[in-house]
Order: structure tokens, then sequence, then C-alpha cells
């Protein structure tokens, strides 16, 4: 006989015997059966593992709630459900659902296993009888235990069977023989059906098969050589039965003719009837059945039973401000559990081509003085860019190794196998993951690249058998002496579409790829770089070739040798603060040409179509284009912002100007410069619908600027309770943007419903947002990817309000953005006015200073003997008032005066 699990085996999979060829067979994974102790004499107990997070959700936390006193605690059947719904597959007590399904009571008894006496560190009771038994454990009497006491000798005692080894006899090759194996692959099979399908009435009509397209088909039979099976074997079952014939008859039916037929009613006689009245079972249906009946007749009452649920329940609703399903919801989580060192999330950034795969940068959470002291155990931890798959929560497709701690990184938009990174140190590194692709694009997402198709839960995906997690050396490093002294804090890919020289000139591309980028540093510098050799490499002689080669590993490619150590910046730029010698430190920029990932993802795909029908992969021939003329390309806007760690906002030119004096290169002035934030800007990036609103975030506060106004932002927040981290613009509703705070919270900007303050805030994790990034699966879901302070990378689903704009939204938007421009220029106006009045009103008062030095002599006698005699009057008031002269003196006292 099978033992169990062979049994399952037998009914989940294809079935192949010895005695007959192959026999494939579809079927549905069965959920597994919840192992119990039933081995041990305890059917009743489930032992489960609950993780941290299910502690705290259902307050069982080991060594709090749960104590050597108390070890044991009631949880509600609902509750569990309800983390049912919320996790799916991902919940700790999804292997045990069938049993807390059919268990009787409304509350289970969770065990702490503290000796781990069944495997795990928790178990189930998953009956009432066990239930209490535990909670109350029955009473030995007294008489039981006296008697166990003077048992007499002579009393038979049992003595339990011993296990002998298994003495072989030749059955198990028969059990062999006669076992079914699997031999076929399971195959799931997921049939759906658009919504709007749902219901709709269906038509049929005749039509003649040969006029109209492709209607008819003839499908001939042919034998299939790959599908014909000679059959061995054959089970037949046979019973003895009557016999039976089968006989119709049909009668003739000349033309139709409407007729009808009417049949007497039967009817009970009063005898019956009163039998009938007076019976129990009647009376007892008519009570039973009169209660579903009248609630049935309420509700159709109520409601309308006709109306069509999936018709309303797709009705986009067309007012702003709804408030109707607008929290994010937690898809998946991805935390690094092979590394124990404390790393924190830098820098995120989804792959521009397959979807479900996301890259994160992690670095050692330590101080400046920190690293100093442990540099020695840094450099024996490996520096690391993770790549997660949803198929897989827990182990990373890829690690990408680094020098240093990486801040920054982003992948090339010609080329999404090309991925630059910056480091602590100021080294930027090359890595080239062309030979790895096919690892990467075969993982199961759920979903092909096309963006109509909507990704599956996380329980339904099937993780790739391969767990050993693939470590990627870099291409090349630029030169520490030549490169930045600080930190790199950002990064980005010109465009393929121009270059640019020493000088800051912009010229056509040569290689019609993005061969340039630009970093900036906490050393106060923004540096240009190529990746294209900058002298083409003369042929050298084969013995000189032999003399100088170096050996170069295997798992290295050789796209970026040119580079490593000896790469230098094509052009350096320093944002003086003017007539000091200090100099502005920026944190973030950006260009007028970035590149979106949502602009740039269909020119990616025709890429790499391109690259995998033959061509040669150009940045193996980065040397091409360097032959060709650079052509200059007039009316190019060489302007970007800049956010600098004071807080300020320059808007500033790339190009370089000769000192007149000197001769030397030297950085233009800042066309503009807004001290608005009140701390470090760490994000600066354009509105995806309106390529000259620019959001810049930092300090406490946001800001929103308009490319070519210079009066001023067009919105600038109030102080925020907690410090602003991250930020990122919406990618599909143009007045939403994302900020994330240092306490865990995520405020959600909403400009059609409030511009004074957030629409909402909703708390993500108990630690600082480090890095917030969206992404657009398809045209009905929408992720967002938000790392923290402690590692941990929260994907989250953006709700159908936050996702897709109301009709007029980009028109509203833009009108919103005018009238700030309006304000803006309304209040310069009013500035000026001012100006204009506080200089009239001092011209005025210098010319009546000038009219009272032009009085004569007698004028002015004659003026302050007025003023005299005036203020004899009011004295003689004040002492007849006050009663110290009377009325007679007042004669003589006037002509004392």
């Amino acid at each position: 006989m099978a033992s169990k699990s062979q049994k399952q085996k037998i009914s989940s999979g294809g079935k192949v015997s010895k005695r007959g060829k192959n026999k494939p067979t579809i079927s549905v994974n069965e959920e597994e059966e919840p192992i119990n102790m039933e081995s041990l004499g305890h059917p009743e107990i489930y032992p489960l593992v609950l993780t941290t997070k299910t502690q705290e959700i259902f307050n069982c936390r080991i060594d709090e709630d749960i104590t050597d006193e108390q070890p044991y605690k009631l949880i509600k059947k609902e509750d569990i459900f309800a983390d049912f719904q919320n996790r799916a597959a991902v919940s700790d007590f999804y292997p045990l659902k069938k049993i807390i399904q059919k268990y009787p009571g409304d509350e289970l008894l969770i065990v702490y296993d503290k000796d781990f006496r069944y495997g795990l560190n928790f178990y189930l009771i998953g009956t009432e009888e066990g239930k209490e038994n535990y909670l109350n454990p029955p009473e030995v009497p007294e008489e039981q235990e006296e008697y166990k006491e003077h048992v007499p000798e002579d009393t038979y005692i049992y003595t339990p069977p011993v296990s002998k080894p298994w003495v072989s006899l030749g059955s198990e090759k028969e059990i062999e023989e006669e076992s079914v194996k699997e031999f076929t692959k399971q195959i799931t099979y997921m049939i759906s059906r658009k919504r709007s399908q749902f219901g709709a009435p269906i038509k049929f009509s005749d039509q003649n098969a040969s006029s109209v397209k492709d209607a008819y088909i003839e499908c001939t039979a042919y034998p299939d050589k790959n599908f014909t099976v000679k059959q061995l074997e054959k089970d037949v079952g046979m019973q003895v039965v009557p016999k039976v014939k089968d006989t119709s008859t049909q009668t003739r039916w000349t033309y139709p003719k409407n007729a009808t037929t009417q049949y007497c009613p039967r009817e009970f006689s009063e005898e019956e009837k009163e039998t009938l009245g007076q019976s129990k079972s009647l009376t007892d249906f008519l009570n039973n059945a009169s209660i579903s009946v009248e609630i049935a007749l309420q509700q159709n009452e109520i409601m309308n039973t006709f109306i069509d649920d999936w018709k309303y329940l797709a009705e986009e609703e067309g007012t702003f401000g709804d408030k109707t399903d607008t929290h994010l919801k937690e898809y998946q989580s991805f935390t690094d559990l092979h590394n124990l060192t404390e790393k924190m999330i830098t820098c995120v950034s989804w792959h521009p081509v397959i979807y479900g795969l996301i890259a994160v940068s992690v670095a050692v959470r330590l101080s400046f003085e920190d690293r100093v002291h442990f540099s020695g155990k840094l450099l024996l931890q490996p520096s690391l860019i993770l790549f997660w798959s949803f198929s897989d929560p827990i182990h990373p497709q890829l690690m990408l190794e680094s020098p240093e701690d990486i801040f920054c990184f982003k992948f090339c938009p010609s080329d999404p196998n090309i991925i630059a990174g910056g480091c602590i140190n100021g080294q930027i590194v090359m890595w080239d993951i062309t030979a790895h692709a096919d690892r990467i694009e075969n993982i199961k997402t759920g979903g092909s690249r096309s963006k109509k198709v909507t990704l599956k839960p996380m329980f339904l995906l099937e993780p790739e058998s391969n767990k050993e997690a693939m470590y990627i050396r870099h291409c090349a490093v630029s030169s520490i002496e030549n490169g930045h002294r600080k930190v790199i804090t950002d990064i980005h890919w010109l465009s393929d579409t121009f270059e640019i020289n020493r000088m800051g000139s912009v010229f056509e591309n040569r290689s019609g790829i993005c061969c340039q980028l630009v970093t900036c540093s906490a050393d106060c510098t923004i540096c240009f770089w190529d990746i294209r050799p900058q002298k083409p490499s003369a042929p050298q002689p084969t013995e000189k070739k032999k003399e100088e080669s170096i050996e170069i590993p295997f798992d290295i490619p050789s796209t970026f040798l040119h580079l490593d150590l000896s790469w230098k910046p094509l052009a350096r730029i320093r944002l003086s603060k003017g007539e000091t010698s200090l100099d502005h430190c920026p944190t973030k920029l950006s260009l007028s040409e970035d590149h979106l990932p949502y602009k740039a993802q269909d020119k990616m795909l025709a890429q790499n179509k391109v690259m995998k029908v033959g061509e040669m992969n150009p940045y193996q021939n980065l040397e091409g284009g360097l032959a060709n003329h650079l052509k200059p390309i007039e009316d190019f806007c060489t302007k970007f912002f800049v956010g600098t760690e004071e807080g300020e906002v320059i808007y500033t030119d790339w190009k370089m100007e000769r000192d007149p004096e000197t001769g030397r290169l030297m950085t233009k002035k800042p066309v503009s410069l807004y001290t608005v934030h009140d701390g470090a800007v760490h994000t600066i990036q354009r509105s995806p619908f309106y390529n000259d609103i620019i959001l810049t975030i930092g300090g406490w506060n946001v800001a929103i600027w308009k490319e070519g106004v210079m009066t001023g932002p067009l919105l600038q927040s109030s102080c925020a309770p907690k410090r602003y981290t991250s930020g990122h613009w919406s990618l599909t509703r143009p007045g939403v943007f994302y900020i994330g705070r240092e306490d865990g919270y995520i405020d959600i900007w909403d400009l059609l419903e409030k511009t004074h303050e957030p629409a909402q805030s909703q708390n993500i994790c108990t630690t600082t947002i480090t890095c917030i990034k969206p992404w657009t699966f398809s045209a009905k879901q929408q992720f967002i990817a938000i790392a923290d302070y402690y590692g941990t990378l929260h994907i989250l689903e953006i709700p159908w309000t936050l996702s897709h704009p109301s009709t007029n939204e980009v028109s509203s938007v833009n009108y919103y953005f005018e009238r700030e421009v309006k304000h803006l220029e309304y209040v310069e106006q009013r500035k000026k006015i001012r100006e204009q009045e506080k200089k009239q009103m001092e011209l005025e008062t210098e010319k009546k200073k000038v009219k009272t030095y032009q009085k004569s002599k007698e004028l002015l006698e004659a003026e302050l003997k007025m003023d005299y005699e005036s203020y004899l009057e009011l004295e003689k008031t004040v002492l007849i008032n006050l009663g110290l002269i009377k009325v007679a003196e007042k004669v003589s006292y006037m002509d004392m005066m």
C-alpha cells in the first residue's frame, strides 16, 4: 500500500504506470493538508509559526503578552478571517485555513511552545474539547491515586511493543512496481474575461459562411505521430443489466396549426381539505417557509434586483475630492534577511523594461565618525545593489557589488543592462548585466511586458527554483584622484539626442546612445562624465600587447575596461557664492532634458527588440562615432535647477565662460537664487505633465516653481509637523504628489482638493522614509515603492482615485498654475507701485523741508510770537482753573506779561 504522501502525489500530478506508457493528466494544485500531532497522540494540536508582525497584530508577543505563567492566548475567529482578507497567503494562519473554518467555536486557543516540543514556536488546538482540557485540566481522584499505589504484584502490567529493525522479504520491490509516480509537469490554466463582457447580451444570427472572410475554416482530420499512443492496457468494467430497447415514434406533421387544450382542475374533497388543514407537516412547512418568503419580499421592495451592478461599478466619479478608497494598500515588502548588518536603503529604481523587478541600494547606518572608527570592519562587508522580484520576496535575484556604499544610481535610458552609481567616497561605478539579462527576464512575475497585463497577487506567483543569489562585480570605477572628494548625492544620464564638450557647448550626439553622465557631490562640484574613450586607440604591436596584457576575470565584461581607475570628468562646475570665496553645496539637480521612465519606456523596448534580432550592442563599440564631425545645436536650453544643502534653489547655466582678466574658464553667475527651504533640498523633480513645472522638497516645507518665472515659487507650503525626507510626482495625475516624512508618514497632496495642506496622511512605517518611487504596471494597476531607514522596501498599491485622473484634470491644474503666475505678476506690480509711492512721499517731505528754510526772518519772528501768545493764554487759563490767581489779579498778571 502507498503511504499518505504518495497518495497525495498521485492525486495532484500526472500518472505514469510501469505497465503502460505515459498518461498525462491535467490537475489543479490542491492545498496541502495541515500537519497535526496525531502520531504523538494529540490529533487536536496543529503546530504553526507566528512571525513578529503577526504577534503584534494579534497581541500575542512573546515575553510581553505571553509569559511563562500564561503561555496561551485566545484569538477571535473573525480577527483571523480579517487577516486572511488583508494579507491572503502571507498570513501565518493560512496553512490552517480549513481547520479554522471548520472550528465550531468563536475563539481559538494559541499556545506558545517554548521548548519546541512540536517543532514550531506556537501550536493551535483545533477542537473545543482540547481547548477545555487545556484550560481546565481534569483532576485525578485521590482514590484512584491510592489505588495505583496499592496495585498487587500479581496484576498484569502492560508493556508497549518495542520497535525492531526492518527485515526485507522482497515486498518493497512489488510496491515499487505497482506505485504510480509523477512524470509530467503540472499545468495550471487561468481563464478570464473582460469585466465589460460580464452579463452582456448575446445575439445569434444566421450568415452565409462563404460571404464572410474567415468565417468558415475546414479542420480535416490527420494523424499526428507525436500524440499516437499505443494502448497496452485497458481497464474495462462490466455489469449485468436487463435488456433495454430504445424506440421512438414521430407523427406526421403536414402543416402548422394553433391549438389549445384545457384540462379540468383536480380539487380536493372536503374531507381531504380538513385532513390536510389539520396536518402538522403542513403547519410546520408554512411556519418555516413564511419567514424566508417575507424576507425575500422585503428585499424586493428595498432594492432593485434587476439593476446592472457591473455597469454602475465601472462608472467614473466626475467630482473632485471624493474620499472613497483613497488609502494606499500594502501589497508586498522586501527585507534582506541574509545580511545581518544594520543597513538603510539609499536609492530605489524600478527596472525600465521588466515589470515586477525593482533595484535598491543599501548602505550601513553609521555617521562619518563611526565609519572612520569601523573602517576596517566595513572593508570586509560587501556594498550591494539588490534586485528584488515580486515572485520571490525573500531571495534577491541579483546582487551588484561595489567598492563602497552606493547613495544614488540610475539605469541607462538606451540600455537597461547598463547601470551607473555614485559612491560615498566620490567614485562612479559602472555595471554591465547583459550576460545575466536572461536570468531576470525569465522571472515569473505573473505578467508579460505588455502594459495591459495586470499583476497577480503574490500568493499566486511561482518563485524560481534556483534560490542562489548572483553576485556581479563592477566593470569600471572612476579615478579617486580626479573625481569627487565627498559623497555623490545625485546622478543623471544625459539624453541620447545631444552631447557637450569641455566648455559646456551642446552638439548633436555622434553615437546615438546615452554616453554622458552628470553628477553632483557634497564637495561643492557638479561634474560631467563621458563613458567613451577620449582618444581613439591606435593599433599597438602584438609583442607590446602581450607584455602589457592584464588577465581579466572571466565574470567581468570588458565593456568599460578603458575607464577603470582612469576615468576623469569631462567638465567641472563650481557654484560660487559671489563676492566670497565659498561655494554652494549641491545635493540634487534637474535638467531640462531629464529622461522620465514613462517616456523612455517604449523607446527602450524598441531598442531591446533591435538588439535581440542580431545587431551588435552599441556599448561594445563606443569608439564608432568619435570620428564624426561635431554639429552644434542652436537655441538649446543649457540652464538647470540645483538644490543645495542650505535649502537654496538655484537656476543656473552649465556653459563655461572665460574670465576677461585671467583667461580661465569659470561658471556663469546664477540666473536666480531663492532660499525658501529651511533644510537641505533632497528632491527636485520636473512634472511628468508640464516640463516647466518643478517640485522641490527640503527641510519642513515644499515648493513648486515654474521655469521662466523669476519672481518666486508658485506654491510654498507652511512648516510641516515633521521634517520632509523624500518626494515624487504622481505618474498619472498632474495635481498629485507624494512626500515622505521622518516619522514614517507619507503626505499625499492633491492640488485640486487642497493647496495649503496635504489632502491626507498615512502611516507606512515607524522610522524615516528615505525614498519614494511610483510605477505604472498597467492602466488598472499602479504601485508605489517606499523605502525606510531600517532597510525595508514597502510596495503599496495606489487606489483608483489617486491613479486615474478626471476628465479635465490636466487643463484644471494648468489653469491653477497660470493663475498663480498672474498672482505673482500682480504682487510684483504692486511692489513697484508701492516703491514709486514711497519715493513720491519722500520727495514731498524733502520739498516741505526746503520751503521752511526759504521763509524770511520777519515771518519766522511773527510765527514765534503767535506761538508764545497762545502759550501765555493757555497758562493763564490753567492758573485760573486751579485757583492760584483771581480775576482781579488777572489784569495785573496780564499787564506784567
